[in-house]
């Protein structure tokens, strides 16, 4: 798999491919780990991760009031990244914060998606690339 620029296929197949390794008991890398746990956080997920030729063939579209699992367990895999390493800075401590507040991890990150997702859509839509600060200002509504 591209490690910057994967094709829809290419990261489709990484989490299908995790899923079947982890329901298998096989061992995982750091990456297939963590995205094994959010997979396991999503079992509405799971019956599509378990039919990776479906999954590749799958479109999402607004249109039909659907939602990507594959860009939602990405985000979730960015997020946790950026956390991580507190990328922005000051974003692991919101995160934490959040997490307390809402009493879940999984329900912070959510919210801190649909402020990564905004800030994504104004920077496409801008043809700029993504503002750390207005990001970090969002974030910072949350807690």
């Amino acid at each position: 798999m591209a490690l910057f620029n994967p094709t829809r296929e290419e990261v489709r197949r990484f989490f299908c491919d995790t899923w079947k390794k982890k329901n298998e008991n096989h061992i995982l890398d750091s990456m297939e780990t963590l995205a094994g746990d959010w997979m396991q956080e999503h079992p509405e997920y799971h019956a599509l991760l378990a039919d990776p030729e479906g999954a590749v063939e799958q479109d999402y579209t607004p249109e039909r009031g659907e939602t990507n699992p594959f860009l939602h367990l990405s985000m979730h895999l960015s997020i946790s990244e950026q956390i991580s390493i507190n990328q922005p800075p000051g974003i692991k401590e919101i995160a934490e914060k959040l997490a307390k507040k809402l009493g879940s991890e999984h329900e912070a990150q959510h919210r801190i998606m649909e402020c990564l997702g905004q800030v994504m859509w104004e920077a496409q839509r801008e043809g700029k690339p993504l503002n750390p600060e207005n990001y970090l200002e969002a974030l910072k509504k949350l807690i």
